[in-house]
């Protein structure tokens, strides 16, 4: 085997363009097996074996730097970086992380999780070794579907002007997560069918200098287009003609479905894990959304490249037809356009992950909250207990959304109190809505849920008692639940448990009646403390005797993490609040 032999590029250097095609599969091999065991992002890797091959053998990294854009497809990097083992021996699959990482290696330059940044950041390499006098070749790596977000073009637009080394390595195998969306596409399809001829060319007109490469896993091609870029003294495109997913013959015919992969059979591709029929709020927000637009033409479902985080699979972007729109990576976009079709009369919902909603901060200010506009927002796995990795934390929407004036952000706990506030956010007229989806599993509460939330930061008090009382937001619930039966099991106290239901106001009548029987205040949210809903409250009650206590996660950047590791670190076990309550309240 060549793998096992590579400990660093050097290695890839001393082989033979036979011997490289052994290695690619080689290569595939070990990524079938780890990703089909441990999972992991699939089809990117799978269509970069060749390129990243390539780059290694031509370019000298780390002196040459290399950045990936999102770095879902680093894998094999990784593996020709001295750390392969973490691909080939199972003990050893969870010490690296599934992203670019510096302290795991010298050929990293960034953690990077968000996509479209690699030209920004590395224009911002480039410029920097221009003022040190350094010479090193800088290359970034771009996939064709991050190149719809804004900041790619930013990135494009400035590294145009550099004047000097800047080599751009495109990725094109004409997909993002699922299929690609918007007028780039096409030129890249004119592109790819004139082999990099046709007179109209983005990056020309850019300023930037181009080179297409037919072949895109075509180790020798590859090879041979770098070794004419290396060193060269001006900003470059070199645009590949890929297949994600190649090597395995259902994330080729697949690639949506094989971008990321859960553990799965090599043999059938079915996931390892039985998921049953088990409901999740994606399906619970498609099946909604796909009734509604056959009842109202003005109803439109948005997401920004991640279609089915609201159910939307292949079969039901076809059938909401023009009413479901795919705006490609690009969330900046999405949110103003919500924005712009809510202010002609239009109903636009867009459906987002918590960790990605964090990139249209300015949009959500500015063209959305400061005109008003009555757009909705569906905010998913906001919540402590989703997505680990250090990128895509789904920690920080709350305090992100809910201090921006004018919008109303909800808390639902259950199903049929999310439905309900789903239905009026899209009847109402007066604000822009965002509902954080609940991160659990579908709950039926199984009694009346409020059908008008026009009477803004009105919490539901769910079980009244005395003493303490208990403000459990969302997704944390249930812990209030359980905070409740404990602390009457273990102190013999009726605590209060209130559903505060809006994220984004105080209940300023609720939370003064409250003074009149109670010493304490608990604020349960699942999110970071700083700037969040609990603050709100603590801050109401400054003036007065009562005690107040929020229990959330500290501000922290936290990667790869042990969720029960994580509730104990942060006090958010129903054990360790009930003892905090009987320290303060005898």
């Amino acid at each position: 085997m060549y793998l096992e032999n590579i400990y660093s590029p050097k290695d890839v250097k001393k082989l033979s363009v036979k011997e490289l095609n052994d290695l690619s599969d080689e290569i595939r091999s070990a990524l079938l097996e780890k990703l089909s065991k441990h999972g992991g992002h699939f089809g990117p890797n799978f269509g970069m074996v060749e390129a990243t091959i390539a780059l290694h053998y031509v370019f000298n990294s780390p002196k040459d730097k290399i950045v990936f854009d999102v770095s879902h497809q680093s894998y094999v990097h990784k593996m020709l970086t001295g750390r392969k083992d973490a691909f080939l021996n199972p003990a050893e699959y969870d010490k690296v992380s599934g992203y670019t990482e510096p302290q795991e290696s010298k050929h990293d330059f960034f953690v990077i999780g968000h996509t479209s940044t690699s030209v920004s950041l590395a224009s911002g390499l480039a410029k920097g070794r221009d003022l040190n006098g350094d010479n090193e070749n800088i290359i970034a790596v771009i996939g064709d579907g991050s190149l719809s977000g804004g900041e790619a073009f930013e990135g494009l637009d400035y590294a145009a002007e550099l004047g000097t080394n800047m080599i751009i390595i495109v990725n094109d195998n004409q997909m993002s997560i699922a299929e690609n969306h918007g007028g780039l596409y096409k030129n890249l399809q004119a592109l790819r069918e004139s082999n990099g001829q046709c007179e109209c060319n983005f990056f020309r007109a850019m300023g930037l200098d181009y080179m297409y490469v037919e072949n895109g896993n075509d180790v020798e091609a590859l090879i041979i287009a770098f070794s004419t870029v290396k060193d060269i003294q001006h900003p470059i495109v070199v645009h590949i003609n890929t297949l994600k997913g190649k090597g395995y013959e259902r994330a080729e015919q697949d690639k949506e479905t094989y971008h990321w992969r859960v553990p799965f059979n090599i043999e059938t591709g079915e996931p390892n894990i039985d998921y049953g029929q088990v409901e999740d709020y994606s399906e619970v927000t498609a099946q909604y959304l796909l009734n509604k637009i056959k009842e109202d033409s003005r109803v439109v479902a948005i997401t920004s490249g991640t279609p089915t985080v609201m159910g939307f699979t292949p079969d039901r972007r076809l059938e909401a037809g023009k009413q479901f729109v795919d705006v490609g990576i690009a969330e900046e976009h999405a949110v103003a356009l919500a924005s712009g079709i809510a202010a002609n009369g239009g109903k636009p919902v867009y459906g987002v992950y918590s960790t990605f909603i964090q990139r249209s901060y300015d949009q959500l200010s500015q063209d959305l909250c400061i005109n008003n506009n009555p757009a909705v927002l569906l905010v998913f796995w906001g919540t402590l207990s989703g997505m680990n990795d250090v990128t895509h934390l789904c920690f920080f929407d709350i305090p992100l959304i809910s201090n921006i004036p004018n919008i109303v952000y909800l808390a639902p706990t259950c199903k049929e109190e999310y439905l309900s506030m789903l239905e009026w956010s899209i009847r109402q007229n007066e604000h822009p809505v965002a509902i954080r989806v609940p991160a659990t599993e579908v709950i039926s509460c199984g009694e009346p849920v409020d059908t008008d939330y026009s009477e803004l930061n009105r919490y539901k008090v769910t079980h009244r008692g005395s003493k303490v009382a208990i403000l459990a937001l969302g997704s944390f619930f249930g812990l209030g639940k359980s905070v409740l039966s404990l602390l009457k099991e273990k102190a013999g106290i009726d605590a209060t448990l209130i559903n505060p239901r809006y994220i984004t106001g105080v209940d300023d009548k609720l939370m003064n009646e409250l003074k009149i029987d109670h010493k304490l205040v608990i604020t349960l949210e699942d999110g970071v403390l700083d700037g969040g809903f609990g603050e709100k409250i603590a801050r109401y009650y400054g003036t007065s005797d009562m005690k107040v206590l929020n229990y959330g996660a500290k501000k922290e950047f936290v990667d790869r993490f042990e969720l029960q590791e994580l509730l104990l670190t942060n006090h958010l076990t129903d054990k360790q609040i009930v003892e905090d309550i009987k320290s303060l309240i005898p």
